[in-house]
């Protein structure tokens, strides 16, 4: 046991430090002040600038008139993770065959532990007034999107069981008018993604048997089968 423990490579207490001072950012608190990163770091004034410091030089923090917040580089490093996601490179013809095939906007989503980043998405071109989602964006957990990761395991929502059950959720979104509909997308027997539509709720409507829905469905099902699922 002794040797296990001794074997053991040692933690780098700076870069422990800068990945905790970087996770205390959320979007709830998207710019701290350096009082507050160091209260919450359990450092000295002086140690967080220390850090602060480091982590802006590499444009992973950027100063505001208020403290604090997450820098450029952050968001070159999300793309490139996200680029490594097998569903985000593969998912772009199945997102403009949906398209095409009801004229809706298209979103796919992963989870990122609290709620649904929209990582791809497909416009419908043809209409007159376009919905535009931009990619990057965070839903809320009460999203059709977030619905759908709520539903299913690690999570499974018994208040959600009808999502299971019909492989679709609804959910009116936060423009008034504006509705969303989205299935899961499986890699073996995990939902890695959610694939919704966006549009008015004239036409994306909560009936489990509409045409957009089965359109929806059938597309989701095709692109986890070339994921495994």
């Amino acid at each position: 046991m002794t040797d296990a423990i001794e074997s053991r490579p040692p933690v780098n207490q700076s870069i422990e430090r800068a990945a905790r001072l970087l996770g205390l950012f959320t979007t709830e608190e998207p710019e701290l002040s350096l009082a507050q990163l160091g209260a919450q770091l359990g450092v000295s004034r002086a140690t967080a600038h220390r850090y602060a410091t480091a982590l802006r030089n590499a444009g992973l923090l950027r100063m505001t008139s208020s403290g604090y917040s997450l820098g450029p580089r952050i968001i070159e490093l999300a793309s490139t993770a996200l680029a490594g996601l097998r569903v985000v490179s593969i998912a772009g013809p199945y997102l403009g065959q949906l398209v095409s095939r009801v004229n809706e906007t298209a979103v796919l989503s992963v989870w990122d532990g609290e709620a649904p980043i929209v990582v791809r998405v497909d416009d419908n071109t043809n209409r007159t007034v376009r919905i535009n989602v931009r990619a990057g964006s965070r839903l809320t957990a009460d999203s059709a999107q977030g619905k759908v990761f709520r539903a299913y395991p690690p999570i499974s929502d018994p208040s959600l069981a009808d999502v299971v059950r019909d492989g679709l959720a609804f959910s009116p979104s936060g423009i008034e008018g504006i509705g969303a509909m989205a299935a899961p997308v499986f890699q073996a027997d995990r939902v890695v993604a959610s694939l919704a539509l966006v549009g008015t709720l004239a036409t994306i409507q909560s009936a489990v048997d509409s045409r957009i829905a089965d359109a929806l469905r059938v597309t989701a099902g095709e692109l986890s089968a070339e994921l495994g699922g």
